[in-house]
């Protein structure tokens, strides 16, 4: 520590975010460092940046308490095979983190924004892993969806002042503002939109509505909704779902797909040779992984550890994506590698999957 302090700081700003939770053991003077904001502006400006990938797992049987953790590299691997990846979940010192809704949580840059049905927004800091407090919804929501466009955040709700009204806000996280002008009277859209999920393609946010089971368009720059058809509609009903640079992938029954936008249908993505085969009715969540799909699962195969409880395995895999010319209206996946992360109580779930950028 008889460095001077800028130039550990652009030591550390060259060294990969893997690696930061396993620097973070090594002194208190070193966790300062890592929480600091000058080591991320540092990062910045040597062009550093990438994704840090974070899992949400919460308790069951009632999931009222959450846990966080990010992945890293073990120091002590380097092989790439299969359960010695090199790869491993590590907690992420979180203290008081709030029960997050789940289809309201969104990353935004190097945040993690959970928005509750309470109407509640808060902010994961993922550079000092602190919580903060958020303006709130202009409304309380009854069940809501959330996904990001173009640096906002577009909320879907159902109203819980009048069930017949549907709700629809839009955060803008630069101003750190909601937009007070409505896009449309979402009366007039005539689905019903709480408890919907939702997603962002081709600079429209999508949503499935919960009873007549049609999928939805709102385009911001047209101001309005359209029915686009229902090719999206059985993807909402599952968790395995997220975009990649403009493509929605997903993973119906182990089988890994990607819509194509034009004519609107579901292709098979290709390779993926060294990807093993998913357990029956495994948890299977999916995230844009600084422009790879990561792929996380769990394994519950009957697993007792040395206190006699039950375990669970999460395992994950990291995918980098190549489209074809665009003719053959191909694309291909690679696996980088793959591994056991985690070994989890068997009372704990995979809720969600989210790289923030740091």
């Amino acid at each position: 520590m008889s460095l001077p302090n800028d130039l550990l700081l652009s030591c550390v700003a060259r060294v990969s975010i893997l690696y930061y939770p396993t620097l973070s053991l090594v002194s208190k003077s070193f966790r300062s460092i890592l929480t600091s904001p000058e080591l991320y502006n540092a990062r910045s400006v040597l062009g550093r940046t990438e994704s840090c990938l974070y899992v949400c797992l919460m308790s069951k049987p009632y999931l009222n308490s959450s846990c966080w953790f990010t992945l890293c590299r073990k120091p002590d691997k380097t092989s790439n095979n299969d359960d010695t990846s090199g790869y491993a979940l590590a907690t992420v010192p979180i203290t008081h983190s709030p029960r997050p809704h789940i289809p309201g949580l969104v990353a935004v840059g190097s945040d993690i924004y959970s928005i509750g049905v309470s109407s509640s927004v808060m902010i994961l800091d993922c550079m000092s892993h602190t919580w903060r407090e958020a303006p709130s919804l202009p409304v309380e929501p009854m069940g809501l969806s959330s996904s990001v466009l173009d640096g906002k955040i577009y909320v879907a709700a159902g109203s819980c002042e009048d069930s017949s009204k549907n709700l629809f806000e839009v955060f803008d996280t630069e101003t750190q503002t909601w937009d007070p002008s409505k896009p449309i009277p979402c009366s007039k859209a005539k689905y019903d939109f709480a408890f919907s999920k939702s997603t962002c393609i081709d600079g429209k946010f999508h949503l499935v509505s919960h009873c007549h089971h049609d999928v939805i368009a709102y385009s911001p720059k047209e101001g309005r909704w359209d029915k686009v058809g229902n090719e999206l509609r059985d993807v909402f009903y599952t968790v395995s779902y997220c975009v990649v640079e403009n493509v929605l992938y997903t993973n119906f029954h182990g089988v890994f797909k990607w819509f194509d936008t034009k004519p609107r249908v579901w292709r098979k993505l290709k390779g993926l040779v060294r990807l093993p085969k998913f357990p029956p009715s495994c948890r299977i969540q999916l995230a844009d992984y600084g422009g790879k799909l990561a792929v996380l699962w769990v394994d519950q195969s009957p697993c007792t550890s040395g206190d006699g409880y039950n375990k669970d395995k999460i395992w994950c895999a990291e995918i980098a994506l190549e489209k074809q010319q665009q003719e053959s209206c191909e694309i291909w996946g690679e696996v980088e590698w793959f591994g056991h992360v985690l070994t989890v109580p068997a009372t704990c779930r995979l809720e969600k999957v989210l790289a923030a950028t740091l």
